[in-house]
Order: structure tokens, then sequence, then C-alpha cells
């Protein structure tokens, strides 16, 4: 029998050990921004004393530039689910699935500490999300469909 979270309390010790892994994940993650902050600063100005780029090393150092900034974009949603996470623990709502309310399992929360639905609520999501990206696109090409020819 499914228990409500809302409505029985979190066990003291499984709240504690799941907000300390909540926090460890954030800290790690906080300091691994700053560090790539700062080597950044440091590459830029180092880069713009010497100036002596080629246009096929400047081409590398923009592609190079675009996966930092998509890690940094990946890292920093992270850092929001965390912290949406941390709101549910708070609420008591965290450690359960958003969608079916079970609870979610030891091995999942270490593994994905941000989880907010058990592993077949989250693959029901990507099937749907992956079903609207399919639909968006035959929409798209329905669009031009009619333009090429």
């Amino acid at each position: 029998m499914k228990t409500d979270p809302k409505s029985k309390k979190m066990r003291q010790d499984r709240y504690d050990e799941l907000k300390m892994i909540l926090e460890e994940h954030r800290l790690a993650i906080v300091g691994e921004l700053k560090n790539k902050m700062r080597d950044i600063r440091n590459e830029d100005a180092v880069i713009s004393r010497l100036n002596v780029r080629d246009d096929a090393e400047s081409s590398e150092s923009q592609i190079q530039d675009d996966i930092d900034m998509a890690l940094l974009q990946m890292k920093t949603e992270i850092l929001k689910k965390i912290a949406r996470a941390l709101t549910c623990l708070n609420e008591g709502s965290y450690g359960y699935c958003s969608e079916c309310q079970a609870e979610l399992t030891e091995q999942r929360l270490r593994a994905l500490p941000f989880a907010l639905r058990c592993k077949q609520c989250e693959e029901m999501q990507e099937i749907i999300c992956q079903q609207e990206m399919l639909a968006s696109r035959e929409g798209v090409s329905v669009l031009f469909s009619g333009t090429v020819g």
C-alpha cells in the first residue's frame, strides 16, 4: 500500500541523508563552474596578450568555446534541478515520483539526486518528448514541402 508522501512526514534520517546528497552535488557543481569560469578568463587574458592565432586556431578555439558554453549551460540547468529538489525536500515530497508518487529508489537518488520522477515515469516522459519533437519536425517539413520543386 502506497503512503501519501505529503501526509506522512519523511523519516529524519532519510531527510538528512537526501539533503546531504543534494548539497554535496550542488557544491561540487558550483566548484566546477567557478573553476571553469576562472580557466576561461585566464585563457582569454593570455590569448588577448599574445594575439597570435591563425584562422585554423581561431576556428578550433571557437568550437571549444561553444562546447564550454554548452557545458556551462548544462551545469546551470543541473543546479536549477537541485534547487527544485531541495524545495521538494523541504516540502516533504522529495524522494517520491512527481507523477505516480512511488518512492524513488536509493540507487536512482544517488545516481541522479535531482530526479523528480521514477524510472518508468521518466521513460514515459522521454517518449512523449520524442513524439512531440517528431511531430514538430513533420509539421515543419509539411510547411516547406510545397516550396520545393
